[in-house]
């Protein structure tokens, strides 16, 4: 799953700056040597900083599904709506996103950590900490300092 958002991300970036590199380079074909209208270079960097913007999401999300995070699930679906506004291939991305986070897969991964609990102490733990089988006093913690 991870990895899906960030193969996303990487053939998005690729892709966007490929596009832009021949769009200049058509441009200059077609314009020669005068000088550009201001405004297309502006146009061409802002288009790039928004499908930047468009895969920062997914990068973050395949890197916390893969180290399996608290709060992978919620940026994978973050994730997945903005990638669904990429067709063809954002679309795939993100109706697989959905139906592994949404699944019962995606809730064993990382639901189901949090009802899990830990394993009981050894038992030989038991008669030692705390109170004592011959001595009904108790076993003081004193924390320790912490400087701010």
């Amino acid at each position: 799953m991870g990895l899906a958002q960030l193969a996303y991300a990487g053939v998005s970036l690729i892709v966007m700056s490929g596009l832009t590199g021949l769009n200049l380079y058509l441009f200059r074909q077609e314009v020669g040597d005068s000088a550009p209208p201001s405004f297309i270079p502006t146009i061409f960097v802002l288009a790039g900083a928004v499908s930047v913007a468009m895969t920062i999401p997914s990068i973050v999300a395949g890197y916390a599904l893969l180290k399996r995070r608290a709060w992978a699930k919620v940026a994978g679906l973050v994730a997945g709506v903005i990638a669904a506004t990429s067709i063809p291939l954002g679309t795939a991305v993100a109706v697989y996103t959905f139906w592994f986070l949404l699944g019962e897969t995606g809730k064993q991964v990382y639901e189901d950590y949090k009802k899990q609990l830990p394993p009981p102490p050894p038992k030989e733990w038991q008669s030692s900490g705390g109170y004592s089988e011959h001595d009904n006093r108790a076993v003081s913690y004193n924390p320790p300092f912490h400087e701010r």
